[in-house]
């Protein structure tokens, strides 16, 4: 079980991440590119998931692409949510209380990648091969 701690001790320990708040929220940046930020539901989000609808801690994370975000959701329901304010952008809500560290820190890690400029992302990956 991870928690929004976590999330930021993983998001912090990533090259040149800032935190800037964004909608009143926490969220991780590089180069001022958010990859990762706390993500509560709101009434709307509420209504539309109904029963479905969390009550544990949410943080949103960026993915690679519409396609990848799809596959999460379909491999890992219980771990991944999306609501209809992201419509078809490439962010999952993580349910923090269903997914471990090593896997949570494997999303960020991916998220960071992702939105870092191409030569701070391959001279982390030159660092540390395994990520």
């Amino acid at each position: 079980m991870a928690t929004l701690t976590d999330v930021e001790r993983i998001a912090t320990g990533l090259p040149e991440v800032t935190m800037r708040p964004a909608w009143g929220m926490r969220m991780w940046r590089v180069r001022d590119r958010g990859f990762v930020w706390e993500r509560p539901l709101n009434g709307t989000d509420r209504a539309a998931l109904g029963d479905a609808a969390p009550d544990g801690e949410l943080a949103a994370v960026r993915v690679q692409d519409e396609p990848t975000t799809r596959e999460l959701l379909a491999a890992y329901p219980d771990r991944f949510l999306t609501i209809p304010h992201f419509g078809n952008s490439p962010v999952l809500l993580i349910r923090l209380e269903a997914i471990d560290t090593e896997h949570l820190r494997e999303m960020i890690v991916d998220a960071w990648l992702d939105r870092a400029p191409k030569r701070l992302a391959a001279a982390y990956l030159a660092e540390h091969p395994d990520d």
